[in-house]
């Protein structure tokens, strides 16, 4: 016995289209959102700190590595110019914040003098890397 009531049997498909628009979407949403961790570009050992806390945001890092070159943003520059580059920053970023980095082996004066550039700069939220116990 055949029941054929005149339907034509149909093949179903899943359109794909709004789903690869929807992985889409959040794919962009989570890298507008997620804030990235900026890197000095150089391999730096630094010193252990027992207080050494988390920065949450980071915007800018300056790297002072054991042979005394300081490094900003992975690029060496001459120490003259990092307030020039500093007060440019402030410019472009005036809630940013600055991590200095610098080698466990390297000249303390160097640090010091980079610590100081910054400041003359008349940046306010400075902070010095090391790493936790």
């Amino acid at each position: 016995m055949k029941l054929d009531v005149g339907r034509k049997s149909k093949d179903t498909e899943i359109n794909m289209a709004p789903l690869i628009d929807m992985v889409f979407i959040l794919l962009v949403f989570f890298l507008v959102t997620t804030s990235f961790v900026r890197e000095s570009g150089v391999e730096v050992k630094r010193p252990i700190a027992s207080t050494a806390e988390t920065q949450e945001k980071t915007t800018m890092v300056i790297a002072v590595t054991e042979a005394g070159y300081v490094y900003i943003d992975g690029k060496m520059v001459d120490i003259r110019s990092v307030r020039s580059t500093m007060e440019r920053f402030k410019v472009e970023n005036p809630l940013g914040n600055v991590v200095i980095t610098a080698d466990k082996n390297s000249l303390f004066g160097t640090s010091i003098e980079v610590l100081d550039e910054v400041r003359a700069a008349k940046i306010s939220n400075v902070v010095v890397a090391a790493t936790k116990e």
